[in-house]
Parts: C-alpha cells; structure tokens; sequence
C-alpha cells in the first residue's frame, strides 16, 4: 500500500494507493480488489486508489469492476488495470524506454514465454540482463533490477552456470558488475563455511560442503527477496521456515510458487504440505 499526498481543489488531501499484481487467472479477483479497497478506507479513513495488473497468459479475462445489488442496495467498484499481455505488441517500445519499469515487463512476458523451453531463456535473460548497463542506469538500478530478473528467469543449474559465465565475461570489460550483492554474499558465505569445516574434515570436503552451503543459502535469499519484493514484509514463522528447507530441490520449486502466489496465507499453505 502506497500513500502520496495531491492538491485537489487547492488543497493538500491524503490519498492510499493499493496495487494488485495477479499472474493467473482467478474468478474471485475483482472481489478481492474490492475487499482490500474497503478494508483500507475503514483501516485509514482515507480516499483509496486501487489499481490491477494482469500477469496472466488470458487475452480476455480483463476484470476491472465489481458489484452488487440487493433489497435497494447497490455495491459498487471500478478500477483501472493494466494487461502486461498487451505490451507483446509495443515490445519495441518496451526495449527503447528508458523506465526500469518496462524491463520488468520485458522479463516477465519472456518468462511467460519461454516455459519449458528453458535455453531461450537464458538467452533472454543474458540480453536483459545485459541490456541494464547499455541503459545506462544509475549502478543500485542495476542491482536491483538483475535481482529481480534473476529471480523471475530461473534456469536450470547448467544454463544459470553458463548464463554467470557471461556475466563476468562481460564485467571484464566493464567496470560496473552486474553480479548481485545477494549471490555475492552466498559465495563468500560458501568460501567461508567450506574453509571452517575443512579444518575438521579435510579441505576437499570442506571446499565442496562450502559451496553446498552457500548454494542453499543463496537459495533461500532468492525465495526471501521475491516475497518481499512481491507481497512486503515476510512474517517471521514464514520466514524461519525458508530458513530451514536444506534441500535445493525443495527451494527451486519454492522459488517458483514465490513468484505465483498472491498472499503468504497461501503459500503457508503450500508449505505445510
């Protein structure tokens, strides 16, 4: 939930802005907006804004009002929204706009676009990615913004592999790194556990425990970040229990439901399974 402050009529009024990113269909959505609406307004008292984007592969499902009427009672709400699918079609626009926003778009209709067929991805992903630099933007929209389309672009371990070696290929050349300061993080974490425990079980051992480790830290950070990014601050019992997932496997999938789900009532659900 956003809050701004506008002039209107001369004066300064308090508006809250609620924006609503769906990726899939669902037939109780326009509801919903209008749930959340009225629960701002009787939480704040304030004038409430609520605004849709439309992930989802449906060209026609475009929800943009609910109502009802009983016994002379009318119910009523219409919201602007925004269908990423439509930005296929201005996807040149897309690649020249300057906004952090439209790369965003950009990564979200590939990966859309590129399910199962996961080397075309990465080959979308190493041009958006590589992209962010010629953009010239400032080096913190960089990292952010490689954040955001690492976590959305999964790959498989081999083309992540191969995708990273294109990264520092290219940072030699540059001398801005596009790596993130989260999968930076998790290589050193790695480098550092491996060394401790190879004090106690032999320093082959422990280089290879190292990486485990900071793999599974890693792992975890993306699932963390996306949430965050995604539904705003992660509730502690959620977040002890990404914290305790020790399989790789468990995570990818994690990783993926984190980039579906629409409320962490619904992903403790799946966590529970």
């Amino acid at each position: 939930m956003l809050i701004a402050k506008v002039r209107c009529s001369r004066e300064e009024v308090w508006i809250l802005i609620h924006i609503e990113i769906q990726s899939q269909y669902e037939e109780n959505f326009p509801q919903r907006m209008y749930i959340y609406n009225y629960r701002a307004f009787d939480l704040y008292q304030k004038p409430v804004i609520s605004l849709a984007i439309l992930g989802d592969e449906r060209v026609n499902w475009r929800p943009d009002s609910y109502n009802y009427t009983i016994a002379g009672c009318e119910v009523s709400l219409k919201f602007p929204t925004v269908k990423l699918l439509d930005y296929e079609e201005n996807w040149s626009e897309l690649e020249a706009s300057s906004n952090p926003f439209a790369i965003i778009v950009m990564a979200h209709l590939k990966t859309k676009a590129t399910t199962g067929k996961l080397p075309q991805r990465e080959q979308w992903k190493w041009k958006l990615i590589r992209g962010l630099y010629e953009k010239e933007f400032e080096r913190e929209q960089i990292i952010k913004l490689f954040e955001i389309i690492d976590n959305m672009m999964t790959l498989s371990p081999e083309l992540q592999s191969s995708l990273e070696s294109k990264i520092k290929q290219f940072e030699e050349e540059r001398t801005m790194p596009l790596m993130s300061n989260m999968e930076l993080r998790g290589i050193e974490r790695g480098k550092e556990i491996g060394k401790e425990i190879g004090k106690e079980i032999g320093e082959l051992r422990g280089i290879e425990r190292g990486k485990e480790i900071g793999a599974l830290e890693n792992a975890r950070n993306y699932v963390k970040t996306v949430l965050k990014t995604r539904l705003g601050d992660i509730p502690i019992g959620i977040e002890q229990a990404v914290d305790q997932i020790s399989v790789l496997s468990i995570l990818d999938e994690l990783l993926k439901s984190a980039l579906t789900v629409n409320s962490f009532d619904e992903l403790h659900q799946l966590l529970e399974q």
